[in-house]
């Protein structure tokens, strides 16, 4: 049914309508992403793996409930089992079921009461650590590759000492230094705090840790005396806090975390086996190109002998005396044609030039006559009183032209 008039006139809402106004009412952020610590009430673990109850608070007539429901999936990480009277915090948001037209808190973790408060405070101390800079990747140092002394952050008669030792001993026995401290209870957290400042500098690499435990156990490894400390440490840390699924503030400051204590002394140290069997692969590696190197300089060596064997430099010498003979040979063949050719193509020259040389026919009897000492090539040039200048064969004579006869008017002798 939509909005509309009623009998009387005023609004009618459909049930959908109101619910949804209900769900736009309860969409606060302050009722997202919220704890609430209450006391478990009407619980009932359902065959779908669901869990439904309520949170009480108060007494009698002034006490208050919100139906909560878990479901399976979230309900799965829980670690432990709910019971009715429970002290409890859980962590949901608040929304409307429709189809009982009731609002309930939707949780999707839940702790006991204790315990929740203080994964709260490690929340805090996580975000204010970090705010810090203890957590900063930029300020992690290197694990050495070779140290020679590890220093021990744990308790002295714990098992933790002893898987360490043993597998140092066997990897890469080295000098182990113990800074003794307790590893929980109320002050746990100072004397670990202590222990590192008391280790810092007196080893190349050093082992914070302890064996499993529940959170509490852990949670003075979480204390911010504990983060920094480790994070003020110049020695490299490797923290190894309970098994490999726990992580606490200590492993995040650390500049390396193992999953384990034994783990972290193998992160410590290299495999001296591992190391035995590199150096004698290295060595046979060097002895190999060693003897191949050998091998080359020798037939080197052989094949400077047999070139320098008696008589075989003198037999060199010879052949390349002959090449050397016969290079010249041909070069005094091919310098003599050359030589000839061009002889005759000098000749050739000559004779063109002596056939075109204007004094040659003078040896014949014939005169060259010169006016103003160029050559006289027509009758026209010349004209009476003329002064002319006769090249002969063997001397000179200078005439005077009297007259000047054309060809038209010289007859041959035999006309």
């Amino acid at each position: 049914m939509g909005q509309g008039e009623g009998p009387d006139g005023p609004a009618v809402f459909g049930v959908a309508e109101v619910t949804g106004i209900i769900r736009d009412a309860l969409d606060l952020p302050e009722l997202s992403g919220l704890w609430v610590r209450g006391e478990v009430t009407n619980y009932t673990h359902a065959r779908s793996g669901h869990r439904y109850f309520s949170l009480g608070e108060g007494q009698d007539r002034e006490r208050a409930l919100i139906n909560a429901v878990m479901f399976r999936g979230s309900a799965c990480a829980l670690s432990f089992e709910p019971a009715d009277g429970m002290d409890v915090l859980a962590y949901g948001h608040v929304g409307v079921y429709g189809p009982q037209g009731k609002y309930q808190l939707y949780v999707e973790d839940m702790r006991m009461a204790g315990e929740g408060e203080k994964h709260l405070l490690v929340e805090r101390w996580k975000r204010e650590l970090a705010a810090e800079g203890c957590f900063d990747a930029s300020w992690k140092k290197e694990i050495p590759m070779f140290p020679r002394r590890v220093a021990v952050v744990t308790s002295p008669t714990g098992a933790v000492l002893h898987d360490i030792t043993n597998v140092l001993s066997r990897r890469y026995p080295l000098e182990v230094l113990l800074s003794p401290t307790a590893v929980q209870g109320e002050t746990a957290h100072l004397e670990i705090a202590e222990a590192i400042r008391r280790a810092d500098g007196l080893a190349d690499v050093m082992i914070v840790g302890r064996g499993g435990g529940s959170f509490e156990d852990l949670f003075p490894f979480n204390h911010p005396e504990v983060v920094r400390a480790i994070a003020a440490c110049e020695t490299p840390v490797i923290s190894a806090v309970g098994h490999e699924v726990d992580i606490t503030l200590a492993d995040l400051a650390a500049d390396l975390r193992a999953p384990t204590p034994s783990a972290a002394a193998e992160c410590a140290v290299p495999d001296r086996q591992r190391l035995l069997e590199d150096l004698g692969a290295d060595r046979r590696r060097l002895g190999n190109g060693f003897i191949a190197a050998l091998e080359r300089r020798r037939a080197e060596l052989e094949d400077l002998r047999l070139r320098l064997r008696p008589g075989r430099p003198r037999r060199r010498v010879a052949e390349m005396r002959q090449q050397t003979a016969d290079l010249e040979e041909r070069l005094l063949r091919a310098a003599a044609g050359k030589v000839k050719h061009e002889r005759l193509v000098l000749e050739g020259l000559k004779a063109r030039l002596e056939g075109q040389n204007p004094y040659a026919p003078l040896r014949r009897g014939y005169a060259l006559a010169l006016k103003d000492r160029m050559a006289v090539r027509s009758a026209g040039d010349l004209g009476p009183g003329d002064r002319l200048k006769l090249i002969l064969a063997d001397g000179q004579a200078e005439v005077i032209v009297e007259c000047v006869h054309d060809d038209k008017d010289v007859r041959r002798p035999d006309t």
